[in-house]
């Protein structure tokens, strides 16, 4: 089954559907990852945060995959800020994976109360590296709206993605809106919201109706508004299962009542990005 692609403000393309590996133990992430692949994902979401790009690497050189078929992402730790980090760090991660290059690399966190507030600087470090060839593409990920409108008004230079917290519980259309204002693709992570939505009595009265999980109810939700998802699993089944939503559509009147279960801020499940300013240990 052939994963949807959308296309950058960059120029490349990018599989809307890919495998994430957050808090997935680095002992297990070489597994799921070549499980991911086994499945058919080509696009793997990972980042030195999470300690496991070391697993995500092994699957890659044991799949045998071709270089050109894979869509690798990383993302810049909050320690790696200042530009001399930010580039050696990447350089770190590309050691870790296995690879001479990344295709998308993300300041995770804007960090607004670290740093002077300066996450320009980190900013125009990720456009040298693109510059570079050590990543293909740069983009960042929970950027509300004044920070993109900075990074954009002092650099003239847009993202090629924001990496955002989204799901019917928090549909966050203002930092979506803002994204797509600057010609940017947004990337929901927590796309089901790490399951708390899954029970809820709107989404499971869909599922039965179109005759699918309420998990790949809210996939196909996400898809259908155009956003870039990468839910994640250990267990194979539901791997498999996350990767079969290419073959049924919601209605337009599913797709209302999937967003309108949205609680706004009391619906956000992660820090609020302006208020997020801890550094790792």
């Amino acid at each position: 089954m052939t994963v949807p692609t959308l296309k950058l403000n960059d120029t490349t393309t990018i599989p809307q559907l890919g495998f994430g590996v957050f808090q997935i133990p680095a002992e297990d992430t070489k597994q799921a990852v070549l499980e991911a692949l086994e499945a058919g994902y080509r696009h793997i979401d990972t980042a030195q945060m999470y300690g496991n790009e070391g697993g995500v690497g092994e699957a890659i050189a044991e799949s045998g995959l071709a270089r050109e078929d894979l869509f690798v992402t990383t993302k810049l730790n909050n320690n790696n800020h200042r530009p001399e980090d930010a580039k050696r760090s990447l350089r770190e991660s590309l050691e870790q994976l296995g690879l001479e290059r990344v295709d998308l690399f993300l300041i995770h966190w804007p960090m607004p109360g670290v740093y002077d507030g300066d996450f320009v600087s980190t900013w125009r470090a990720l456009l040298e590296l693109r510059e570079a060839g050590l990543t293909t593409s740069v983009g960042v990920s929970n950027f509300q709206p004044h920070h993109l409108d900075r990074i954009v008004s002092e650099t003239g230079e847009a993202p090629a993605v924001n990496q955002i917290e989204v799901h019917p519980y928090f549909t966050n259309d203002e930092a979506r809106e803002a994204t797509r204002r600057h010609g940017a693709e947004v990337e929901s992570w927590s796309p089901i919201a790490q399951g708390a939505v899954l029970d809820d009595p709107v989404l499971v009265g869909i599922a039965g109706a179109v005759g699918r999980t309420p998990a790949q109810v809210v996939l196909r939700w996400h898809l259908q508004r155009g956003d870039i998802i990468f839910p994640k699993s250990v267990t194979p089944g539901r791997i498999q299962q996350n990767f079969a939503i290419f073959d049924f559509e919601l209605s337009e009147e599913q797709m209302t009542s999937v967003s309108d279960l949205d609680k706004g801020e009391a619906g956000r499940r992660g820090p609020n990005p302006d208020e997020m300013n801890i550094l790792p240990d």
